[in-house]
């Protein structure tokens, strides 16, 4: 009988870890563990991805973890393999940072700027942009810098035409908790992240910027939404 009571009592043990277990390691998170796309397969089969986008599935890694160098080829035709993948209803995305940038922006995707092939919405490093300004007036859109009359800005384009520049950040001297997983998921909530659309917001910004923090020249260990 005492046998019994112990084995009975190490498999709830073992059940409770699991529940309780969350990719980040925290055991705090909301985190249902499913970051990775899933495929619908009852539409199409595993055989149609890529690589890449396999090894995403098989390791539960959203699309934010990027198993390719930003910049590569490879980076930019996975973003664009999972958005018409995504748009023909042959995956689902869960992941909040993954749905944004599938559907909020063209990364992945390219256009033309003065005769050269560019990609577009990609986050560019500060030299390239400095390199940019020289060579246009206007300002780069959508690419946050330091300064300004708060600690960062960035230019957007409004939706009746016209340029605007947005200032964001804190002026206190406080430091923006990136790398503490339980200040973001309270800086989201508090904020309504989630819900914040519009790009010409100081609140659009704010809430995004753990993804701008290499950008910035923020330590951070981590690049997707709050």
């Amino acid at each position: 009988m005492n046998t019994l009571r112990n084995l009975i009592k190490e498999s709830l043990q073992g059940y409770n870890l699991k529940e309780k277990s969350c990719s980040c390691g925290c055991n705090t998170c909301e985190d249902k563990r499913t970051l990775a796309p899933i495929l619908n397969e009852s539409i199409a089969p595993r055989e149609i991805l890529s690589e890449g986008l396999k090894y995403h599935i098989d390791n539960n890694k959203p699309l934010t973890e990027h198993v390719y160098r930003a910049g590569s080829q490879n980076y930019f035709d996975l973003w664009s393999e999972a958005r018409a993948l995504y748009s023909r209803g042959i995956i689902d995305i869960k992941n909040q940072d993954d749905l944004e940038i599938l559907t909020e922006t063209q990364l992945g995707e390219f256009g033309m700027y003065e005769g050269k092939k560019v990609p577009l919405d990609f986050i560019m490093e500060e030299v390239e942009l400095e390199e940019a300004d020289k060579k246009k007036k206007t300002p780069p859109i959508g690419k946050p810098k330091r300064g300004g009359s708060k600690k960062f800005y960035v230019y957007v384009r409004k939706p009746g035409g016209g340029i605007k520049k947005v200032s964001f950040g804190d002026t206190t001297g406080l430091s923006a908790k990136i790398n503490n997983p339980e200040a973001r998921r309270a800086f989201a909530k508090r904020h309504d992240c989630a819900n914040k659309k519009d790009r010409t917001k100081a609140s659009y910004w704010s809430c995004r910027l753990p993804r701008y923090a290499k950008l910035l020249g923020l330590k951070s260990n981590f690049s997707g939404f709050w």
